[in-house]
């Protein structure tokens, strides 16, 4: 039995208890009758398992109360119509009178803007919309993302990789959809460096507009031979070596090869470390291999624990791993901590301290026993592009 079967039939069988507990309690389908709490508790507790179980990539925060009548209010937040939607039918089937206050994201404030592009060349995403708040993560210029909620200054976002997190609305513009299909549509071209700038004059030495990393997303308005005039997403205009960039409908379609990703890992050697970073200012373990696909035109999940559900499943037994594959650390399979890229003759890159490589030989001057202990799993991206969370960007509907 598959795993969404079997929550399928633990569902159905909690939800024909629910309506005997409201039939024992009440002797009558009374309607405005509720269970104890207790039992509510479990059906939202089975609904978020059911459809949101990982928080990382989908709001699901329900809770219930009691009015002074007795009547069951529903409050909270989910972006997962289909499960707010499911919650209502369970409870319509047990003819509980219950008070619906669920707030279905995206907000209603944000009207017909339910679309950014990120401004600058990072921008940090937080778990609450605090400047103090830890970073989840980071997205880069050019970047499309959902608008879910805004709070005091605060954009609740949803990233390509469907992960979530807290930015600050200055670092976003927002857009409804016909203007986002305005930029899909727009000739633009991808930063390929790991670090630069786009300058005021098309000339040595000019005034920065903006600094750039790896990835950033602009659109163009002139080429020549040495410069390309560039708008950025909030509308500033500079120019940036031309040598330095490369169409993106020509970068989405080039064919991604392991050596090509290996070598962009490499340009990363000794970045420092960054819980939750993403890009060359500062980057996390699988914020790294992140980085060194999407090089390529591949985007993997966030997290390496969700990198690892993803690609061909190998053996780690042996230590026969070929490059581009992804090694994954921890405790056990469900415990991954680390991710890293191996690279070949037993050697891996990683960003750990700074991004660095090591190596499982032994006789290896970078070896790394400790390394070679939690190893706990491994998969093979290349051979597995479309599938799961490994998405071409050429076939992304948020970027084309």
């Amino acid at each position: 039995m598959n795993t969404m079967n079997h929550k399928t039939c633990k569902l159905t069988r909690f939800f024909r208890q629910l309506i005997v507990a409201v039939t024992l309690f009440s002797g009558i389908s009374s309607c405005n009758f509720a269970a104890p709490e207790n039992t509510y508790n479990e059906l939202l507790a089975e609904v978020s398992e059911k459809f949101a179980p990982d928080k990382r990539v989908a709001v699901l925060n329900f809770q219930v109360e009691k009015n002074e009548q007795g009547i069951l209010v529903l409050k909270g937040e989910t972006n997962l119509p289909e499960a707010h939607n499911f919650l209502l039918d369970t409870l319509a089937k047990t003819a509980v009178q219950c008070i619906d206050s669920i707030r279905v994201l995206p907000s209603g404030q944000l009207g017909e803007n339910t679309w950014g592009l990120v401004t600058l060349s990072v921008i940090p995403m937080r778990k609450t919309p605090s400047y103090s708040a830890e970073m989840v993560s980071q997205t880069i210029m050019g970047t499309p993302v959902k608008l879910l909620d805004k709070k005091h200054g605060w954009y609740l976002i949803q990233t390509p990789d469907q992960y979530l997190g807290w930015v600050y609305s200055s670092g976003i513009v927002s857009l409804n959809q016909a203007e986002l299909d305005n930029w899909k549509s727009s000739e633009r071209y991808i930063f390929t460096l790991i670090s630069g700038a786009a300058v005021e004059m098309p000339k040595t030495n000019a005034p920065v507009i903006s600094d750039l990393v790896l990835g950033n997303i602009f659109e163009a308005e002139q080429l020549s031979k040495e410069f390309l005039k560039v708008k950025l997403p909030d509308g500033r205009q500079g120019f940036v070596k031309t040598a330095d960039c490369i169409a993106l409908d020509q970068w989405e379609n080039q064919t991604p090869t392991a050596a090509a990703v290996i070598k962009t890992a490499k340009t990363m050697l000794g970045s420092p470390y960054l819980w939750g970073g993403t890009s060359s200012k500062g980057i996390d373990c699988s914020g790294f291999t992140k980085t060194a696909y999407f090089s390529q035109g591949i985007m993997l999940a966030r997290d390496a624990s969700q990198q690892a559900r993803y690609g061909q499943q190998l053996d780690i037994s042996n230590f026969n791993f070929q490059p581009g594959d992804l090694l994954f650390f921890g405790r056990s399979k469900d415990r991954i901590t680390h991710v890293g890229l191996y690279i070949g003759n037993d050697q891996f890159i990683h960003s750990s301290g700074r991004v660095r490589i090591n190596s499982f030989n032994p006789e290896d001057e970078n070896y790394e026993p400790n390394r070679k202990k939690t190893l706990v799993a491994a998969c093979r991206i290349i051979n597995s592009i479309n599938s799961g969370q490994i998405i071409a960007i050429k076939n992304h509907p948020w970027y084309n």
